[in-house]
């Protein structure tokens, strides 16, 4: 059976995976969510003609969150939710039609390319939207906007009429990204910096990956004084900085680095996983019984904790687990990639922002001279050590801001202070760019000029769909000069690619040395 699947920075070269997906995703699973991308698509015709209910806003966002990269590999869960879209559909309006499954990626080189931009960002900022709403934070505007986007994507439309559709989404999912750093800080507190230690304990420990703080604040409430640790592994790391999730004692570190290193960090582990939402690598037979998955996730054969009528979740086996595979008798003293023992995080907008005065009189005074946003999803490519070596390069009156698990590379380097300032600021998980952007936008206004004239670079790595909404959002606010790599995306055709180069001035990245060079100058 074929496939096809250009959706990732790892996809197989040229044009992308067509008998298995470099993810571990098969053919099987891969032609699912593009059935129930379809599917979606007319659950949202049947929504535009006839109206939506928080109902099928939720089956929009979780579908959509579904065919996000490495999180769902099993195709009875994937079927099992199509037929729950197909089932609200029938009821809404019987007539409105699905798309062709199998006309997904075909047509037009240019139009192909831009239409599966905006199916992609949609699917990033489904992801985004589903961590709000499961917190209570919705938005009538962003929710709607899931109907609007896949009932434009099924018509024909010009290659301005795209972009023009492309840069309005660019500027919905910042609502969107605004709305979930509401719905965190004002359910957990606003991140603090905190230095988390590489080190596991003794005794029983789980390990939470993917992205989901609900998720770990109920396992954090129900493994209390139970004697079992918890640890936060990839893009949870940013939880350590929560004033509501750090204040439980048995929320100890963080345990090895980020989502594509699972197989290897996870394999002969005495501990149980909690997997949430993506970032995921399909698991190894020497571990996967030590595996739980929620909400989206799957994988054949792995134990899987539903969601309860109310939100809950009962994550007792997973603490049984734990209790039952006993952990480590000796602290183990586990390290970053380059070797260090401790990373920080917790550096906020709002963290950020308080030091304002004392940032921009740094730059005012000279010492400061410049701010690097260095950050992004990671993955496996060689190449992806540029990220590494240009943190290391960067001049000792410079500042780099870093968020997602692209910061594995370099976060624990010791590269100083300004100051004291840190010259490294953790801003947190993907799901927090918005952070980010508060910060440039703070300061371009206390500089009282343009984002663009701030002495300010983003260098930036990408994997999966939600660094494309994130681009998308950067291009719509009219941000320019962005480093992109460690290569560029396989569904922008060449023509798209050049409208990008030339009305954003996008940069694919070169080396360290030369892209160093061509930013700073001679400054």
């Amino acid at each position: 059976m074929s496939m096809f699947c250009f959706q990732c920075e790892q996809s197989a070269n040229p044009g992308g995976c067509t008998v298995q997906g470099v993810c571990g995703k098969t053919a099987p699973v891969a032609n699912k969510q593009d059935e129930l991308t379809s599917a979606l698509i007319g659950l949202a015709r049947a929504c535009d003609a006839k109206g939506a209910s928080a109902k099928e806003y939720q089956l929009l966002k979780q579908g959509l969150f579904m065919c996000v990269t490495n999180v769902n590999f099993d195709e009875e869960r994937v079927q099992e939710f199509i037929n729950r879209v197909e089932a609200a559909r029938q009821a809404i309006d019987a007539s409105a039609q699905d798309f062709d499954w199998e006309a997904l990626w075909v047509g037009e080189e240019d139009i192909i390319s831009l239409r599966s931009t905006l199916l992609l960002g949609m699917r990033g900022m489904a992801a985004y939207a589903w961590h709000a709403s499961v917190l209570g934070y919705d938005d009538a505007e962003v929710d709607a906007w899931f109907v609007k986007g896949l009932v434009e994507f099924a018509k024909d439309h010009s290659a301005d009429e795209w972009l023009a559709l492309l840069m309005e989404f660019g500027h919905i999912n910042l609502k969107c990204m605004a709305l979930l750093d509401s719905a965190n800080t004002e359910s957990y507190g606003t991140p603090v910096p905190t230095k988390v230690s590489l080190t596991v304990e003794p005794g029983p420990f789980i390990v939470v990956t993917g992205h989901d703080l609900h998720d770990l604040k109920m396992l954090l409430e129900q493994s209390e004084g139970k004697g079992v640790n918890i640890y936060t592994h990839g893009e949870m790391l940013p939880c350590h900085a929560y004033p509501e999730l750090k204040k439980y004692v048995h929320l100890k570190g963080n345990f090895g680095t980020a989502w594509q290193n699972q197989q290897n960090e996870f394999d002969g582990v005495p501990g149980a996983f909690l997997f949430t939402t993506n970032c995921l690598m399909p698991p190894r037979k020497t571990y996967e019984d030590n595996i739980f998955t929620t909400d989206m996730v799957g994988f054949p054969g792995l134990k899987h904790v539903e969601t309860n009528k109310d939100g809950t979740k009962d994550f007792s086996a997973v603490i049984e687990k734990a209790l039952e595979l006993g952990g480590y008798s000796e602290p183990q003293e586990f390290t970053g990639i380059n070797g260090g023992h401790e990373v920080t995080t917790g550096f906020g907008h709002g963290t950020v922002l308080s030091i304002a005065d004392k940032v921009i009189d740094a730059v005012k005074a000279g010492a400061i001279k410049h701010f690097f946003l260095v950050g992004g999803c990671d993955g496996a490519k060689v190449g992806r050590n540029y990220y590494t070596e240009f943190v290391k390069q960067t001049p000792k009156d410079t500042v780099v801001l870093t968020l997602a698990c692209g910061k594995y590379r370099f976060n624990d380097l010791e590269i100083g202070e300004i100051g004291g300032i840190p010259r490294m600021l953790d801003m947190g998980q993907c799901n927090d760019a918005y952070s980010a952007i508060q910060v440039a936008v703070a300061l371009a206004g206390a500089f009282e000029c343009d984002v663009n004239d701030l002495p300010l670079t983003l260098v930036l790595s990408w994997y999966e769909q939600k660094a494309v909404c994130i681009l998308l959002t950067l291009l719509a606010l009219g941000i320019r000069n962005i480093y992109i790599g460690p290569t560029l995306p396989k569904f922008l055709s060449s023509n798209v690619l050049g409208i990008l180069v030339e009305k954003f001035q996008l940069h694919p990245i070169t080396t360290p040395e030369a892209d160093m060079k061509a930013i700073l100058g001679n400054n």
